[in-house]
């Protein structure tokens, strides 16, 4: 004999699978991968505006910027750390407020010495290769464009405009390799003082070398130095990216407004 469900009985078997769905969600992204949206253009040509990435909350270990239950208070300092390598893409907090969520890419280690000098990087006295390759180009889109660059711009007739920049290829002295946007020979921070990287820190750069605030700022007005318990994991993959037509959950317009192309990139040095 079959019992017809009451309205209550239905409810409830709803209400757990929603609570179940939740706490199935608050896990993964606790402990394993949290998504992130990428605001700026700080990270060309490796992320760009409208990418949607996971980040590795495993791969550095657990503090109370990556892990709610630290931020009760009930644990301090990081537990189960894992290595932070030069060359890899992290989230961390923003050191001045604890709050903001920055990404950028890993330069220096404890103990490093990093400095600018000409527009090349130096890492403890020895200067990264740094090789020109063809230029990054874009269609203008509308989170993207190219209008603070004009130089760089390039009109077509009946189609968005392209932007072009020069690009260049960067390897650290362990052999990972990445490309970086050099847009002005002579840039504001082109040229710096040789930063030491304290112990228990990181120093941390945008790909787009003359459009991000770093660590080559001052916490007060940049990043400046990232203590390690900021960190909060390393960028793994490009899920999903728009070009600003449609969102995420907008299904019906991706044709419109996904770049297919960057579906499941995974972001690893070479």
């Amino acid at each position: 004999m079959v019992q017809e469900e009451t309205p209550l009985g239905f409810f409830k078997d709803i209400l757990k699978t929603v609570i179940v769905a939740f706490l199935i969600a608050f896990v993964f992204r606790t402990v394993f991968y949290d998504p992130y949206n990428i605001p700026s253009e700080s990270m060309l040509p490796t992320l760009m505006t409208g990418d949607y990435i996971f980040v590795s909350k495993m791969s550095y270990g657990y503090s109370k910027h990556s892990t709610p239950f630290f931020s009760l208070g009930i644990f301090s300092g990081r537990i189960l750390a894992g290595d932070v390598e030069r060359g890899d893409v992290a989230v961390f907090k923003l050191p001045r407020d604890g709050k903001t969520d920055y990404i950028k890419r890993i330069i220096g280690l404890p103990g490093d010495q990093i400095q600018m000098q000409g527009g090349h990087l130096f890492i403890n006295g020895e200067a990264v290769i740094k090789e020109r390759i063809e230029d990054f180009t874009f269609e203008e889109s509308a989170n993207m464009n190219c209008l603070r660059t004009p130089k760089y711009r390039i009109p077509r007739d009946d189609t968005p405009a392209l932007c072009s920049y020069p690009q260049y290829r960067e390897t650290l002295p362990s052999g990972r390799s990445f490309n970086v946007l050099d847009l002005e020979p002579f840039g504001i921070s082109d040229n710096t003082r040789v930063y030491t990287v304290p112990e228990g820190h990181y120093f941390a750069m945008g790909d787009n070398r003359d459009n991000s605030a770093d660590s080559r700022k001052p916490t007060s007005i940049g990043v400046g130095f990232i203590p390690e318990e900021n960190l909060v994991g390393r960028a793994t993959m490009i899920f999903y990216s728009s070009n600003g037509n449609s969102q995420l959950w907008q299904v019906w317009n991706w044709f419109d407004g996904a770049r297919g192309d960057r579906f499941f990139t995974i972001l690893k040095s070479k």
